[in-house]
């Protein structure tokens, strides 16, 4: 038996129900899952460190990039004092400067000097400077201040300044070296390995300042609890440096090891000052005096200049092979 107009009523219960699953929950009839609004790439707010920057890239483009591209362009062409005045025509050369450069052994032997007598220095200078950083920290006020001022005396005084100080320090006759260490008339100069010592020994003097100051600034920068927690484990200094300090400085010691490999690889004043051009039969010559005698000295400006192309790669390189590395190791740079 059916009830008239029942189909009706179920009909509309169903239509009821149907609408009833398809709201949201809540009861509210609008869509909670709306698009986000996409950011639009290239805003203002991104354009505005490109345009703070855009004066100092606007000078070192001036002053870096068009005079590295100068000394690229010569490198490939014959240049010489007779192209310089006019004489010749200057004439393509291609690669035939470099091939010339890297047939001669005396570039070899300057080159492997170069890099050993950088490699020196710039160990050297990190670990005066970082063992000066801990040594502020251990140290009162009144001696870290007079440790501090003399370092910056040290950093400010000019290369050639320095340089003819520390000849006069150790000259045979007058200096007050030979006469506290009692080795007569005993000339540093004149032999090889004694010249590379001496203008080490300046080099680092000059050089060590920044790495102090900057490790110094780093060590402050870390929490007193970390030193205090490693040294009431019964951790020695060495230890603490090693395991607690030199991994949270690890990009500052990046930044002064970068700096310092590419300041002692161009070398150019102490070497030029101190061993008086390249020493006895160019036995001190480095990359940058070695390039200076064959620009200048010896008027061939494009073998000079493919001298100077030559440094600018292996400075490159090292500085990105050592980035790399690390990244690798998984540090931010």
């Amino acid at each position: 038996m059916t009830v008239p107009g029942s189909s009706g009523v179920v009909e509309r219960r169903r239509v009821r129900v149907d609408r009833g699953f398809s709201r949201p929950r809540g009861g509210s009839r609008k869509s909670n899952t709306a698009p986000r609004p996409r950011r639009r790439s290239g805003g203002p707010s991104q354009k505005a460190p490109w345009l703070c920057l855009a004066p100092a890239l606007v000078v070192l483009g001036g002053l870096l990039v068009y005079p590295v591209y100068q000394l690229g362009l010569i490198s490939f062409f014959e240049y010489t004092q007779a192209q310089v005045s006019g004489g010749e025509p200057t004439t393509f050369q291609g690669f035939g400067n470099y091939s010339e450069l890297f047939s001669d052994s005396q570039f070899w032997q300057v080159l492997l000097a170069t890099v050993v007598f950088a490699a020196a220095c710039v160990v050297s200078t990190l670990a005066v400077g970082c063992s000066l950083a801990v040594l502020l920290t251990r140290v009162r006020a009144v001696p870290r201040l007079v440790l501090m001022l003399a370092a910056l005396g040290a950093w400010a005084t000019p290369a050639i300044t320095g340089s003819t100080v520390w000849l006069f320090l150790f000259d045979p006759d007058f200096g007050a070296v030979n006469r506290v260490l009692g080795l007569g008339d005993h000339s540093w100069t004149y032999g090889r390995f004694g010249a590379f010592f001496l203008v080490l020994l300046e080099v680092v003097w000059c050089s060590f300042p920044f790495v102090m100051v900057t490790v110094y600034a780093g060590i402050r920068a870390v929490p007193a609890e970390v030193l205090e927690a490693a040294s009431l484990d019964g951790a020695s200094q060495w230890r603490i440096w090693r395991s607690v300090l030199a991994p949270m400085l690890r990009p500052i010691l990046v930044v002064v090891t970068i700096q310092s490999v590419i300041w002692d690889f161009k070398v150019f004043t102490q070497i030029y000052v101190m061993t008086n051009g390249g020493g006895i039969a160019g036995q001190n010559l480095v990359l940058n005096v070695y390039a200076y005698q064959k620009a200048f000295a010896s008027s061939q400006y494009s073998l000079g200049s493919a001298i100077g192309v030559v440094m600018l790669l292996i400075l490159l390189a090292v500085t990105l092979v050592y980035l790399r590395l690390l990244r690798r190791q998984g540090e931010e740079i």
